[in-house]
């Protein structure tokens, strides 16, 4: 939570904003203004010193500016200006500092690239340690037989690892989903076409020299907006956050209902207590917390996601109050996705309790009874089970007598004979084992 409070508060949109006025004034100097040369090497290290050591001082005196000029992006280009005032080697470039720039070709890239260090410094490595908690347990637990529950009703067993195995299957799509989102920016001024850039030096290639500074902050360019960069890649990546989320809220709850069953253990921790008034309780609390977070984040995302690509005409400013509250959205999540690593950490396999589960259920057996029953041209396979089996609990000498009475071949049924619940998960823990 530190790395994004860092990266996504207010004082990191301003960071960020000097970061983006400093490079596009290098890129002017870069670009064959006769009344802006070179920027010498002493004056490029001064200006990015600038946005490297910015801190809360600096931020302080921006918003003092903004006091007076009520204009957030108009105050940095006038702390700028007053960051170079007396450097002798800048002074003369004063007036180049916000050249050609709408408040939006700052905002575009300084958005973007908060976004960018957020997901690679902390939702990134956050959900690496999510990733690899899941592979462990599919790996851990690929041959522990357990009662699969459709409807809430005993169905046919699965693996616990096949289970965590589906589950790591669902975010590691989700995963490559979020990382393949690109990161957009513009620098094309009030409405996109480059109006004032052209009549100040109508000689520069100004989309050139703008796809030139977009793509030297690790962004990629687009060359088709109104005044703002409209959000399209926003919406897909919180779009994509909010599908990491539904997959682990599925999980968080699923877990939940395994606590209660006894299937799991919670580790326990000194000090703790479940309630003020019940000291028996180990509460499942941290899947609870994931759960919650998660969905406040969600709802947080896609409201960004519906909002943040739709704007009045060529320019309103409903998006910039949305856009403050990334870092709320994407700090719930975070939170979330901490929470139910934690939870998993916790678990213990109570392994007695998921065995008599099992074996309290030989009535999920009637699947693969019915089926053999098929193959061989059995009349009525599927009614037969039916009157057997639905809706009562059946022992397994009710089963075998069952079983015996069949007319098919001997081979199949031995196979049916020897079958337990826990030896009925297919390919399961296979499946577990190799993702």
């Amino acid at each position: 939570m530190d790395s994004l409070r860092g990266l996504l508060s207010e004082t990191g949109l301003m960071r960020a904003r000097v970061r983006v006025e400093i490079e596009w004034l290098i890129a002017l100097s870069d670009a064959g203004l006769a009344e802006l040369p070179p920027l010498p090497g002493n004056a490029r290290e001064f200006l990015r010193t600038l946005a490297v050591d910015f801190s809360a001082p600096q931020a302080a005196r921006i918003k003092e500016i903004e006091r007076v000029t009520n204009h957030d992006v108009k105050a940095v280009e006038y702390f700028l200006k007053e960051a170079v005032a007396d450097n002798a080697e800048l002074a003369g470039a004063s007036e180049f500092i916000h050249f050609g720039c709408t408040s939006e070709d700052i905002n575009n890239g300084a958005y973007a690239l908060m976004i960018g260090e957020a997901r690679s410094r902390s939702l990134r490595p956050a959900l690496a340690a999510l990733v690899s908690r899941l592979r462990t347990l599919a790996h851990r637990h690929a041959g522990v037989p357990m009662l699969s529950r459709t409807h809430g009703q005993t169905a046919s067993p699965t693996t616990l690892g096949k289970e965590f195995a589906n589950v790591l299957a669902r975010l590691e799509r989700a995963v490559a989903n979020f990382d393949r989102v690109e990161l957009l920016a513009k620098m094309n001024g009030a409405v996109g076409n480059y109006n004032a850039h052209l009549m100040a030096a109508p000689e520069i290639d100004w989309e050139a020299l703008a796809r030139s500074f977009v793509e030297s902050l690790g962004l990629k360019f687009n060359p088709y907006t109104i005044q703002i960069e409209p959000h399209d890649y926003m919406a897909e990546l919180f779009d994509a956050i909010a599908r990491i989320n539904t997959i682990l809220i599925d999980l968080d709850r699923d877990l939940w209902g395994y606590v209660s069953l006894g299937y799991f253990r919670q580790r326990l921790k000194a000090g703790e207590v479940g309630s003020s008034t019940m000291p028996h309780k180990v509460n499942p609390i941290d899947f609870e917390n994931s759960e919650g977070n998660l969905g406040v984040a969600n709802a947080l995302l896609r409201h960004f996601s519906e909002k943040l690509p739709v704007s009045r005409w060529q320019r309103d400013l409903t998006d910039s109050t949305v856009l403050r509250n990334i870092g709320v959205a994407l700090g719930h999540a975070l939170l979330g996705w901490d929470s139910c690593v934690r939870g998993l950490d916790k678990l213990e396999l109570d392994q007695e309790r998921i065995a008599a589960d099992l074996d309290a259920a030989w009535e999920v057996l009637a699947e693969p009874i019915q089926t053999v029953m098929r193959r061989y041209s059995v009349a009525n396979p599927y009614e037969q089970l039916k009157e057997l089996t639905r809706g009562r609990r059946i022992t397994a000498a009710d089963l075998a007598a069952f079983i015996e009475k069949l007319e098919i071949p001997a081979p199949a049924k031995a196979r049916l004979l020897a079958l337990t619940p826990a030896g009925y998960t297919g390919k399961a823990a296979e499946l577990a084992s190799r993702i």
